[in-house]
């Protein structure tokens, strides 16, 4: 019964999905076996990802193991915000005020529209031949 406190979560954006898994530690965190900043090498997707346990101030507190699939790097990043701060507030409680006056307990609903009958695209129309 000594097991440690492990925390579970999941986060969507567009069509991305991250399932995080947070445990107690020293602020490691693993992406689909992954090094973070292998992961995401770019420093403004790394801010995103991030951006819960700096608003919380918990930046070396929780290990993060993230399986993240679907989508493209971008989705990617915010489906683990998602994730990272549902997770913070089950082992907080009192950081949802904190988070959600951030912004980062809101899933993002934009989703690609979907591409109708009869036309190439989901706005574009065929040209229009007056004669």
């Amino acid at each position: 019964m000594a097991q440690a406190q492990e925390f579970i979560a999941t986060g969507r954006r567009k069509t991305s999905v991250a399932r995080i898994r947070m445990t107690p530690g020293s602020g490691k965190i693993d992406i689909n076996g992954r090094n973070f900043e292998d992961y995401f090498p770019s420093v403004p997707l790394q801010n995103v990802v991030l951006q819960p346990l700096q608003a919380a101030k918990m930046v070396n507190t929780y290990d993060l193991f993230i399986n993240a699939s679907g989508g493209g790097v971008a989705g990617q990043a915010g489906a683990a915000r998602l994730a990272i701060s549902r997770a913070l507030i089950q082992a907080d409680g009192n950081l949802r005020g904190t988070l959600k006056s951030e912004g980062l307990l809101r899933r993002d609903p934009r989703m690609k529209e979907r591409k109708k009958s009869g036309q190439p695209g989901a706005r574009k129309r065929f040209q229009f031949s007056k004669r």
